[in-house]
């Protein structure tokens, strides 16, 4: 419920003003996924900012659709800044839907680029939240049961409150739930989590 808006704005892709969109969150708020979602849904191609590069150029100009990750990194890299530029050009001319990611607001980045920084700054966005205790609860359990293994309710009391709030944290505990129960052969328990819990903090 949380993040019900931006999942809906991510859904409704093809009704984008500009047919471009800048979704903005914490880290490990889901960022990643939900740009996943948008690429399978719109048939887009993903890449981090800091990966762009001359090489990368031509394909990417020709996708379809566009997913550009972490777009805050690269500001003050003129060059990288430069062809961020040419494919947001690039893909407003096709009218091809182009998705960015970032932490917060472009005109937060730095971006030296005036134009680019405009046109960021032009954009819709979409703001995903840092989990609430339903949605880390939900995806507790669901990684649990990707991974075969059922979770006592007493460990997800206790784990919850205890972890950083982030769907990263929440995988990262899972499977070192997981690792430490298979090497004692039994099954996940409230001292396994508690001795996780206690290494990380």
């Amino acid at each position: 419920p949380c993040n019900a808006v931006a999942v809906a704005g991510i859904d409704a892709w093809q009704h984008w003003p500009m047919a471009k969109m800048i979704l903005i969150g914490p880290e490990g708020a889901g960022k990643t996924h939900l740009a996943h979602v948008f690429c399978a849904q719109a048939q887009a191609t993903i890449c981090a900012a800091s990966d762009l590069n001359e090489a990368h150029l031509p394909s990417l100009m020709e996708a379809p659709a566009l997913a550009i990750e972490d777009c805050h990194r690269i500001a003050g890299e003129r060059h990288r800044e430069e062809l961020l530029f040419h494919l947001h050009n690039s893909a407003a001319a096709r009218h091809a839907p182009l998705l960015l990611t970032a932490r917060d607001k472009p005109e937060t980045w730095g971006i030296s680029l005036p134009d680019l920084d405009s046109r960021l700054r032009q954009s819709d966005l979409l703001r995903l939240e840092a989990p609430d205790d339903a949605a880390l609860m939900a995806v507790t359990m669901k990684l649990a049961q990707d991974r075969g293994i059922s979770l006592p309710a007493s460990v997800l009391h206790y784990a919850l409150p205890r972890m950083e709030r982030s769907f990263k944290a929440v995988m990262a505990f899972v499977i070192a739930l997981d690792k430490s129960a298979l090497s004692e052969g039994k099954s996940p328990s409230l001292s396994h989590a508690r001795a996780i819990l206690k290494d990380t903090n």
